[in-house]
């Protein structure tokens, strides 16, 4: 079949991949703002529908009131305080249920109508799958913050947003498969080099979700040096015991990491178009290239502006959608020199 046969579920597959980009940058609103406790209960239909009335606010207000959160936090806020607040955590929910509806509805009518090829049901039913684990990670995250301490735990903060990440470049994939038909010699060589690119960048992005989930990105707001004029600051490796605890949940250590990962992606970066000087490339690998060269820039400086900046919102958001953008320049990139 060629992309032209393909074409409504090309659409389909894009469609969602668009969802996702939305739904991640709402989610890094909703964690910006402090936004993601203030819905505790899970109702998968009803919870669809906002408080109507005053009646109805002033019970999910209530209910917030009965969690750690307002109680060791909040304690000030007004209803109005509130309101403002749970906005965002029911979008982000909203449009959880919206991409699922929309995998779910135009999968079945494709299986119906006989257009999808045997392996893109399974790929199909994978996102299915990966689209379902995603929102459990996202209910068990926020679970995490409703007990003791008033924060959701930054390593299902990280899983939450990794696997939001994963499926975004999975979804991305198929429609590349789609829409790219053609098969071609492959270098493996330079196919593993970029393959390695894709997983620090992954990396890094767990390390950036870390240093969301740790509030790490409102300390040593300097560069190159991190505070007092030092590149590593002592904090990294004496703020917890063992010393590993310091890059896994240690504020310092964890900033340290992801400004050392985001080096390595850059360097990843320039090996690949170094690299690729020597190779015979077609028009789209050229143009997947030069847009990894492109993003990893942009994203590099929007990061270091971020830090500068004291974590802003709306530079958080863009420095989240960089990312967003730097991982469709590498898959588009990977599967031009896979297939």
């Amino acid at each position: 079949m060629t992309a032209k046969d393909n074409k409504n579920v090309i659409y389909w597959l894009l469609t969602g991949c668009l969802l996702i980009f939305i739904m991640v940058v709402v989610g890094g609103i909703t964690r910006l703002t402090h936004s993601g406790l203030s819905i505790s209960n899970y109702k998968l239909i009803s919870g669809t529908i906002p408080p109507m009335n005053d009646v109805e606010w002033q019970e999910a207000f209530d209910l917030y009131k009965q969690y750690p959160e307002y109680q060791k936090l909040n304690s000030h806020f007004t209803l109005q305080d509130f309101k403002d607040i749970y906005f965002w955590e029911w979008l982000h929910r909203v449009i959880g249920r919206l991409i699922g509806l929309v995998f779910f509805i135009p999968f079945m009518y494709f299986l119906i109508r006989k257009q999808l090829s045997k392996p893109t049901i399974k790929k199909a039913i994978v996102l299915l799958l990966m689209g379902g684990f995603q929102g459990f990670l996202g209910w068990y995250m926020v679970k995490s913050g409703l007990v003791d301490n008033p924060d959701v735990s930054h390593y299902r903060l990280a899983a939450h947003l990794t696997t939001a990440f994963i499926t975004f470049a999975y979804t991305f994939w198929v429609a590349l498969d789609l829409i790219f038909t053609k098969s071609k010699p492959i270098n493996k060589k330079f196919r593993n080099l970029v393959r390695w690119g894709l997983l620090v960048l992954l990396i890094q992005i767990i390390y950036g979700a870390f240093v969301a989930g740790l509030d790490a990105g409102f300390i040593h707001n300097h560069w190159p040096m991190m505070s007092e004029g030092k590149f590593m600051h002592s904090t990294v490796y004496i703020e917890k015991e063992p010393l590993l605890k310091n890059f896994i949940e240690g504020k310092s250590g964890v900033q340290f990491l992801h400004r050392i990962l985001a080096y390595i992606v850059v360097l990843f970066v320039f090996l690949i178009w170094k690299k690729s000087k020597s190779l015979t490339l077609t028009t789209y690998q050229s143009k997947g290239i030069k847009t990894l060269n492109i993003f990893v820039l942009l994203q590099f400086l929007l990061g270091v502006f971020t830090i500068l900046l004291q974590v802003p919102v709306w530079l958080g958001v863009a420095h989240q959608v960089g990312a967003f953008f730097l991982l469709s320049a590498m898959t588009f990139t990977l599967h031009r020199f896979s297939k």
